[in-house]
């Protein structure tokens, strides 16, 4: 009898244990907002994605850079409705307005006769970046302002981690 009882005592203690250890792993949170395990996979995995937005956008590929932002959307998309992850208000809000600079720039892409819609402007300075070539001269401010707004929201995801730079290429020399 008192084995059973030890042992009914002993799994009660492992499962407490257990639930709280997966609790504290599952809500782990960052200082000064709200956070969860997966926010560094879903950081890891917008970096990526900006990264590949950027590389192929400067390289002047529109088809390449309407696929990245098809690509991008959904993951701001999520970012910004903050049901699958949980994020700092400000990176939902900031993933909304990106996510919105997305959508309109490969709605351009697909129709450049289209007339661009006026966008609210970003809570987050706007770093000088180089113009876009040629073929993707028509969305580059808002493409900037999407890198831009993706780098804010990699440093909500990062909570105070230094963000990797945008892998801009150099500027090319104006030929003669």
């Amino acid at each position: 009898m008192k084995g059973n009882i030890a042992r009914t005592i002993a799994a009660v203690a492992a499962g407490s244990l257990l639930a709280v250890a997966s609790a504290g792993a599952a809500t782990a949170s960052t200082d000064g907002g709200k956070g969860s395990s997966n926010t560094q996979a879903l950081a890891a995995q917008v970096l990526q994605m900006r990264d590949g937005l950027t590389k192929v956008a400067y390289a002047g590929d529109v088809a390449k850079t309407r696929a990245d932002l098809d690509k991008l959307s959904p993951v701001l998309g999520d970012i910004a409705a903050g049901k699958r992850y949980q994020i700092q208000t400000e990176t939902q809000k900031l993933g909304d307005l990106a996510q919105g600079r997305s959508v309109e720039s490969s709605r351009l892409l697909a129709d450049p006769t289209a007339k661009a819609r006026q966008l609210p402007p970003l809570p987050v300075p706007i770093p000088s970046l180089p113009d876009l070539p040629g073929p993707l001269k028509i969305v580059s401010d808002l493409v900037k302002a999407l890198l831009t707004a993706v780098t804010g929201i990699l440093a909500g995801l990062l909570g105070g981690l230094p963000v990797p730079p945008l892998p801009v290429p150099p500027v090319p020399l104006p030929t003669p």
